[in-house]
């Protein structure tokens, strides 16, 4: 069987816990990567969501302007009429 000696044990030991810390460290990279893309995501969503209420808004607006303008143009016609 092979055997290390203590300066070999300590070495093998270090080496492996420098593994260990750099696998946690790339999923903490990771992980935070992701947290970081999801709140864009949010924040886009929650954007695009705001512009579509104002262009509802927009329209809903012309639209009562438009009925507003007919009326108008109905009452004015019927003013001629008589």
């Amino acid at each position: 069987m092979l055997s290390l000696s203590d300066s070999e044990e300590i070495f093998a030991i270090f080496i492996a816990l420098a593994i260990i810390a750099g696998f946690i460290f790339s999923t903490y990279s990771d992980m935070k990567a992701t947290i970081t893309e999801e709140k864009e995501k949010f924040n886009d969503k929650k954007e695009a969501e705001e512009k579509v209420k104002t262009l509802i808004e927009l329209l809903d607006a012309k639209t009562r302007l438009i009925d507003r303008i007919n009326s108008v143009k109905k009452k004015l016609e019927k003013s001629k009429n008589n």
